[in-house]
């Protein structure tokens, strides 16, 4: 009988499908390896009161998606975590690391779900719990009432024109590729004008550094996508940023054969964004990150975060 590995992952759909995802080209590569999987349940999965995810994450004392699946990998009870990476923060616990990022990427765009924003009248209701898609929502329109909402992508979608009488919602499109649910009315937002979370439509899988499961797993991922999201995180860490900061990094191999990463920082209220764009070698992705993170801040990064982060 060959080795067991057992897999971590939130409880939802959409944490299920990734796992099969991930898992699906690893059954021929591995034939003789068991995996299991183990359901944990995150503060935001618990908590479903709290209006934002940065509260939650202070409740938790970490990450509202990620801190008890990284406890549950460090004690051993699991030993690979699949991830959505945007959920992820850029430091990962202490003793652990994560692969080469999987591939293919899904759609790293977010999608405005029930409408399109030139159909949307003045004042209408956006539902989207996610500062990032706050800020650059009001950029796009300004005269827009923003709405927190929380929850998973199905109960996201209902709330459109259902009790909060909502007008639309803004989702990832990867979300909603994965389960098969986006609305027939709809718009993918453009990602150079709308870039997506840092990690956005990537699955990142963790391990404890030097185990049998890290052994194991070595070779396989995409360098092509761990090359573009090590990118857009090199950027957000340089920024001290997290899934409660407005920023937004979109990194993909052209077909000059270069890493081009693009980011913008925004002000909660859309009033003011500084935006940058690079290009450099795929083989040095931190460094591109960096670098595009020292240009945000030289034109006024720093101080929109700054306000963000303000009691």
């Amino acid at each position: 009988m060959g080795p067991v590995v057992t897999i971590g992952s939130r409880a939802s759909k959409l944490a299920r499908t990734q796992v099969a995802e991930w898992l699906a080209p690893l059954a021929e590569l591995f034939p003789d390896v068991r995996f299991k999987r183990e359901l944990i349940l995150e503060g935001g999965d618990q908590d479903r009161i709290t209006p934002t995810l940065a509260e939650v994450a202070k409740t938790a004392g970490g990450s509202a998606f990620s801190t008890n699946q990284e406890a549950a990998l460090v004690a051993g009870r699991v030993d690979v975590v699949v991830h959505s990476l945007k959920d992820l923060p850029t430091s990962v616990h202490e003793g652990t690391l994560l692969l080469t990022t999987p591939g293919p990427r899904e759609d790293v765009r977010d999608v405005l779900c029930g409408a399109t924003l030139d159909e949307l009248p003045e004042g209408a209701r956006v539902g989207t719990g996610a500062p990032r898609r706050v800020a650059q929502l009001l950029v796009l329109r300004p005269d827009l009432e923003v709405v927190p909402i929380r929850g998973n992508v199905p109960g996201r979608l209902a709330r459109i024109r259902g009790r909060d009488r909502l007008d639309a919602v803004v989702l990832a499109a990867a979300g909603l590729n994965r389960l098969g649910v986006t609305p027939e009315v709809h718009q993918v937002l453009d990602p150079a004008v709308f870039p997506p979370s840092p990690g956005q439509g990537a699955l990142g899988v963790q391990v404890r550094a030097g185990s049998e499961a890290a052994r194991l797993l070595a070779g396989t991922g995409d360098p092509a996508v761990d090359a573009c999201v090590r990118a857009e995180r090199a950027l957000l860490s340089e920024l001290h940023g997290g899934c409660s900061v407005p920023v937004g990094a979109w990194g993909r191999i052209e077909e000059d054969g270069l890493l081009h990463l693009s980011a913008a920082v925004t002000s909660l209220d859309g009033s003011k964004q500084v935006t940058a764009a690079d290009a450099g070698p795929a083989d040095a992705p931190e460094k591109l990150g960096a670098c595009l993170a020292a240009e945000l801040q030289a034109h006024g990064a720093t101080g929109i975060l700054a306000e963000v982060r303000k009691p």
